[in-house]
């Protein structure tokens, strides 16, 4: 194997774009669209440029970085960063609300042929399902309880 000097060495081919939830944005035809979100993902990667793959997508690159500084974007920044190939941060933790969503609209998933963005694929989120399955069995155990103690003490008439 060449010992390349840092200027010469070439990039992987094949780029790792995690899978993620695309932000939740009103539906706009000309708007950022799940698929164009997955798109742009995978333009990246192949591109390295922000200005490039928005201008591949149809969108602005300011547009894009509107959508990445977004409360909701966590997992869109990451996969942003991942396709560029930037240290990612550690795992983190999910909100009730995110984990539902991960739940019931599954995860977009770039595809890449040989260096290239070839599609997108969604793909259930199963870990997130199960966990969100947990909290709600979890409540309404919670709420069942809470009824019961409350009907108890109204019979002894307290």
């Amino acid at each position: 194997m060449k010992n390349w000097p840092p200027h010469i060495r070439r990039r992987p081919r094949h780029v790792r774009v995690p899978a993620f939830v695309p932000v939740p944005l009103r539906t706009r035809s000309d708007g950022w669209t799940p698929q164009r979100q997955a798109d742009f993902l995978g333009a990246l990667a192949e591109t390295r440029s922000v200005l490039a793959a928005a201008r591949r997508v149809g969108m602005s690159r300011e547009s894009a970085y509107r959508l990445r500084r977004r409360e909701e974007a966590a997992s869109f920044a990451a996969s942003w960063d991942a396709a560029l190939g930037r240290p990612g941060e550690p795992r983190r933790k999910f909100t009730a609300d995110e984990r539902a969503r991960r739940a019931l609209d599954g995860l977009l998933k770039p595809h890449f042929w040989q260096g290239k963005h070839v599609g997108t694929e969604r793909k259930a989120d199963v870990s997130a399902l199960l966990a969100h399955v947990a909290m709600l069995d979890r409540a309404e155990c919670t709420r069942r309880a809470l009824a019961e103690r409350s009907q108890r003490l109204a019979d002894e008439g307290v």
